[in-house]
């Protein structure tokens, strides 16, 4: 090769490596650019995302406060739990099990079967799906143990809290159901639902390259609602649903409900409702109702408005004793029916021209009876004292929902209204209104508001103050009237208990239908006390339309002696303090 050959050959390399070295130099400055731009201004972003993948924030859900009886017995509590998610795509990618594997020992713990854990696994096209919605905290600390130990990527967990009703059916109109959105819940976990909610709380979990967490942090710490506690009692609650599901069975209403208080204080000690559910799994049956039936979630205690019949009268007599147009001496002569309009009104037994004194038409409760005392109080007095029991108006009891039923203004009488009223027929109450009036005529006169809740957060929640309405005096009369209704001859005879100082009120109503009233459908209730010369327990039962057998002395009374049969024994009750002759023996 000649010298010119040998220069030009190395010219070619020298701009041949001048040219790779300027490539290098390009993208070297280039290389450099791009750290310092990810460096400096990319340095916060990529940190935030570095960050995001191995550090998770956890939301973790605050537990609802407990409802507990009055003895601190838990009706409803929340339980931490958690959701087990799988992704998919990563079981199936590098595992040191196989899909099948990881099926068989997680199945138990999701609660579910070999298969069907297997194929929510291998779900294809996926990279989520849930294998449960609650497990129990112990159970996902050992999915969690399970998922280290075998070092399984793509299953993880997320804290949840689940709301648990222990016993069931039991007060389960009253509980209700813990909301989970709007326009949702029921009952106390409703009415309560802002002191029940607590606060959540957040984590910090760090997980390393495959997504397993390696450290849990605890950010804000999650607050639980506040407790509270009601007055009824777990115990007899248990009783009286047994009780109504008796006469469920029996007579087959479209409802029934008992509500037990002590009207010394005017605290509610149980309160029942037949047909029931179980708020731990709520059902469009409770919700709607079965065939006929009332809504099994309607708090009939609150909801039922009805027109309440002859126990209507003791407001009747009270006013009028109150206002001294009659004692329990007066006699009326008393004819076989009054025809108003047309419209006939009758006593339930046939009888001719009787002379009857307050004390016996209350005993034989007849309605004509009640009318003349209605006719002698006037249209005025009568309005004023059914308005100053409460009726036309919610007793403020700490139930959502509460009616108010429907009286009708003194100035909306009409020339019925004084034949009809007086004897329970023309207005709608609640069984909670009623047992307010029986409260007040118990409790020497004074009315107060039903108290439901005993505490809230641990603090007392102070009794209700009271209102006298009638004079103890007065009280005393219609309780020692009332005593007849379960003696020998009275409308509930039968439903004595022998040595008990009982008084009570039978109800037989028609329903109101299309303008008249049903010749077929009735509400029988029965409202009673004891001891009647100072009592400690009222117990009322309603039930809505039974059939086959319809008076409030055969269907409500003896459910309302069971429940008292029970409870007196129960809370150490003295049922005749005061021995009274043909009453206590």
């Amino acid at each position: 090769m000649s010298t010119y050959e040998r220069r030009r050959t190395v010219d070619v390399i020298d701009r041949r490596v001048g040219l790779l070295f300027g490539v290098f130099l390009i993208l070297l400055l280039a290389a450099v650019g791009r750290s310092l731009y990810l460096g400096t201004l990319r340095a916060g972003a990529l940190a935030a995302a570095a960050r995001g993948e191995h550090i998770q924030p956890v939301t973790v859900p605050a537990l609802r406060g407990e409802i507990t009886d009055r003895n601190g017995v838990v009706l409803a509590l929340s339980e931490a739990g958690d959701e087990v998610i799988a992704d998919p795509k990563l079981i199936m990618h590098r595992q040191p099990l196989s899909a099948a594997q990881i099926a068989t020992r997680l199945a138990p713990l999701v609660g579910l079967t070999q298969q069907r854990t297997l194929t929510l696994l291998t779900k294809p096209r996926t990279g989520y799906v849930v294998l449960n919605t609650d497990v129990p905290a112990a159970t996902g600390r050992r999915i969690t143990q399970l998922v280290a130990g075998y070092g399984i990527n793509g299953i993880s967990e997320q804290p949840t809290a689940s709301r648990l009703y222990p016993r069931g059916t039991e007060a389960s109109q009253l509980l209700g159901w813990a909301p989970t959105g709007p326009h949702t819940g029921g009952g106390l976990e409703l009415l309560l639902n802002k002191q029940l909610t607590g606060v959540p709380g957040k984590r910090r979990v760090i997980n390393d390259a495959l997504g397993n967490p390696i450290q849990v942090d605890t950010v804000k710490p999650m607050v639980p609602g506040k407790n509270i506690r009601l007055t009824i009692s777990a115990p007899l609650q248990s009783e009286v649903e047994q009780v109504l599901a008796q006469v469920g069975k029996q007579y087959k209403p479209k409802g029934v409900t008992a509500i037990v208080t002590n009207p010394q204080t005017d605290q509610i000690l149980a309160l029942a409702n037949w047909p029931a559910f179980n708020p731990n799994s709520i059902t469009t049956a409770a919700v709607r109702g079965v065939g006929s039936q009332t809504p099994a979630v309607e708090d009939q205690a609150v909801d039922l408005s009805y027109e309440p019949g002859s126990t209507f009268k003791a407001v009747t007599v009270s006013g009028a004793l109150q206002d001294g147009v009659v004692t329990p001496q007066t006699v009326f002569h008393i004819p076989p029916y009054l025809d108003i309009y047309g419209y006939k009104i009758s006593d339930a037994e046939v009888h001719g021209w009787v002379n009857y004194s307050v004390q016996h038409i209350v005993k034989v409760s007849s309605n004509i009876g009640a009318d003349l005392i209605g006719q002698r109080l006037g249209a005025q007095r009568f309005s004023h004292w059914v308005s100053a029991f409460g009726f036309g108006r919610p007793t403020g009891v700490a139930l959502p929902g509460e009616q108010a039923g429907l009286v009708l203004p003194l100035n909306r009488y009409n020339g019925v209204t004084m034949y009809n009223m007086p004897f329970g027929q023309g207005l709608s109450v609640t069984p909670m209104q009623m047992v307010q009036t029986y409260d007040t005529v118990a409790d020497g006169g004074v009315l107060r508001t039903p108290q439901l809740v005993a505490a809230v957060g641990g603090r007392a929640v102070p009794e209700p103050k009271g209102k006298r309405i009638i004079s103890a005096g007065v009280a005393s009369e219609v309780r020692n009237m009332m005593r007849g209704v379960l003696a020998d001859g009275g409308t509930a005879s039968g439903a004595g208990i022998a040595g008990f100082d009982m008084a009570g009120k039978t109800g037989t109503a028609q329903v109101a239908s299309n303008g008249g009233y049903s010749k077929t459908e009735y509400v029988a209730s029965f409202i009673g006390m004891v001891p009647a010369s100072a009592p400690k327990l009222v117990v009322a039962v309603v039930v809505d339309q039974p059939q086959g057998v319809i008076y409030g002395g055969s269907v409500a009374a003896p459910a309302f002696q069971q429940i008292v049969g029970w409870a007196v024994p129960y809370f150490g009750i003295n049922p005749c303090p005061v021995p009274v002759a043909h009453v206590c023996r």
